[in-house]
């Protein structure tokens, strides 16, 4: 088992989970979070006054997942987020970490069943 934290540019979600859909990946959770990356923040301009902006708005998507369907997760993920056939910088990024336990708190299932 898994725990895929994905960070993507807000308007790239539905994207995603339509990409997520197709490889039958239906659980997900998403939060609204900001934060950085090579980009560094952007200048914006507001009532004609110019200011930086250091946290970029972003999405977090957090999706457990048995052992098959890391990669085709991730696939789906690079598939829907990505801009252009190339990407660019603030595309966002995906990691991967191992997952103990996950248990159901409605039936108490435990592992790859409760997922």
């Amino acid at each position: 088992m898994k725990l895929i934290i994905a960070i993507i540019q807000p308007s790239k979600l539905e994207e995603v989970k339509a990409a997520l859909t197709e490889v039958e990946v239906f659980r997900l959770t998403v939060l609204d979070c900001q934060g950085f990356g090579r980009q560094k923040g952007q200048t914006e301009l507001y009532r004609g006054h110019e200011y930086k902006v250091n946290l970029l708005r972003k999405v977090q998507l957090q999706i457990a997942v048995n052992d098959d369907f890391v990669e085709p997760t991730i696939n789906a993920i690079i598939r829907g987020g990505r801009s252009g056939d190339k990407g660019q910088i603030g595309d966002g990024k995906i990691f991967v970490l191992p997952m103990d336990d996950c248990v159901r708190i409605r039936t108490g299932e435990r592992g790859k069943e409760a997922i």
